[in-house]
């Protein structure tokens, strides 16, 4: 497994064809305050591409671009709600069609209040994940190998992830409902950068 570091763009070329694992990290948790930093991305093949924005980028960034809003591949996520949002509202495109391994999480592990990545890794997959560098300035002029390997790490497991979550999802009869839920996703980011962030509309109050 390699990581690559790249600036400002994604190379052309550097993918595989097929699904791909997307994951964002930015300065904080309002997606029009808190800037993108890093987009990272994976085919699944063994190796995990960072895209690092500079302050002041102009996010052009026209591979990256094709590659998110190409309507032929699936993206795969975790929590995907708030990097949907982020890359629209900074790349402005919509990542789609989309996975998500946190709801697929919710509608399988039904068993658990525990759905974070560190462990839905660890429970189907058997592998360790380090959250240290969760919480870090990914906005400053270097990024540590610490960095580096924690944002790769968010989406090294997403293929193998989907995998196990599909079986469990067709043993429950509930690949429709997650199917409707992940199509309704970039709509949830939509709804986000509106300024309805935790408002639940189909609620009665």
């Amino acid at each position: 497994m390699t990581v690559h570091f790249h600036e400002e763009d994604l190379p052309a070329g550097v993918l595989a064809p097929g699904p791909i694992a997307v994951d964002t990290e930015t300065m904080g948790l309002i997606t029009p305050r808190d800037r993108l930093c890093v987009v990272q991305i994976s085919d699944g093949k063994g190796d995990e591409h960072l895209v690092r924005f500079n302050p002041g980028s102009d996010y052009a960034a026209p591979n990256l671009r094709a590659v998110l809003a190409d309507p032929e591949r699936l993206k795969l996520y975790h929590f995907g709600r708030f990097d949907i949002a982020a890359i629209k509202h900074y790349l402005g495109v919509v990542a789609a069609p989309v996975y998500c391994t946190k709801i697929a999480s919710r509608l399988v592990r039904t068993y658990t209040d525990r759905h974070g990545l560190k462990e839905l890794v660890r429970e189907l997959l058997g592998q360790e994940l380090s959250k240290v560098q969760q919480s870090s300035d990914w906005g400053g002029p270097v990024l540590s190998d610490a960095q580096k390997e924690y944002a790769a790490s968010d989406v090294r497991y997403l293929h193998a992830l989907k995998a196990e979550l599909d079986k469990r999802l067709i043993r429950e009869g509930r690949m429709e409902l997650a199917q409707a839920c992940f199509d309704f996703l970039p709509h949830r980011a939509e709804l986000d950068l509106a300024g309805w962030p935790e408002i639940d509309i189909f609620a009665h109050m």
